[in-house]
């Protein structure tokens, strides 16, 4: 029994289909019974559930096999280090009342620095909670800045016509696919062979500047000529207090963002065939475009 946390999430759910479509039982937890009927319908045993649930997550993670453990976001938590810090006690505690052996943990590019990486910090936080567990063979897969997180953008680019953020224009970063991580976390859960307590970096097809993964964009969308803009770190803030991120998640996110145009957010490991994936952002493009225009 293979059993998913956010498994009704981008990731998680490409987990718990590929899993069952190799044939493998699949205990995919959730927080809507609704969500996960598409899950229900292909083979996967529903677990309804809170990650905050101790007891809950106990049961959960009972006779698992392996684990895929995450936590998912929240924005509109009031304190989002203190979210993340509730919810992920919460999975340590259950994963070693359950005893669970194997567990494959989604954490981030950065997870090594305990400051200035924003919503990073509290995945720090949770790999060394894990790491401390017992009797445990632990693989924290961290990936580069999610291409989906581009789909924020799309109310903007139809309002104003341009594509932005606070993240510089020409800066080089590791862009990656969640179907990437979806995918790797399938080989690692199938293959088993992870020992210890390792971890392993995601950094996508190649890096990819906001300039360019604009000009991407634009052309799958018919804008040829769209532009990518850096706003200011305030405007970028109020832009997200807008949007219904609470203060906390969006000081969070403009710390994130200026972690990564200072430099200090960055692969500690050379590119190679190991940690690079396959969905370039030309391809990823073609599916911003069937969002954007559905």
């Amino acid at each position: 029994m293979y059993v998913i946390t956010g498994a009704t999430g981008n990731i998680g759910k490409a987990i718990a289909e590929a899993l069952l479509a190799k044939g493998q039982k699949v205990r995919a937890i959730g927080r809507s019974a609704d969500r996960l009927k598409p899950l229900i319908e292909k083979g996967a045993e529903a677990f309804v559930g809170s990650l905050d649930d101790a007891a809950a997550m106990t049961r959960a993670f009972t006779g698992a096999k392996a684990l895929y453990a995450m936590i998912p976001p929240n924005p509109t938590v009031k304190d989002l280090r203190a979210y993340q810090n509730q919810v992920g006690e919460t999975l340590a505690a259950a994963i070693a009342k359950a005893r669970v052996q194997r567990i494959v943990n989604l954490s981030s590019l950065g997870a090594h620095l305990s400051e200035k990486v924003g919503p990073v910090k509290g995945l720090y936080d949770q790999e060394q909670r894990l790491n401390k567990l017992n009797d445990v063979h632990l693989l924290h897969l961290r990936p580069g800045y999610f291409m989906e997180n581009l789909y924020w953008n799309i109310g903007l680019i139809k309002t104003m016509g341009v594509n932005g953020g606070a993240l510089k224009a020409d800066l080089p970063m590791a862009l990656i696919a969640t179907r990437d991580i979806a995918a790797e976390a399938v080989r690692l859960l199938l293959d088993l062979k992870f020992t210890g307590k390792s971890v392993k970096e995601l950094l996508g097809q190649r890096d990819v500047t906001m300039a360019e993964a604009t000009q991407a964009l634009g052309k799958a969308i018919g804008k040829p000529d769209l532009k990518y803009v850096q706003f200011p770190y305030a405007e970028a803030e109020k832009a997200m207090l807008g949007m219904g991120l609470s203060p906390s998640v969006a000081q969070a996110y403009i710390e994130l963002s200026r972690a990564f145009n200072d430099g200090i957010l960055k692969p500690t490991e050379t590119r190679s065939a190991v940690n690079s994936t396959p969905t370039s952002i030309e391809q990823f493009a073609q599916t911003f475009a069937a969002v954007y225009k559905g």
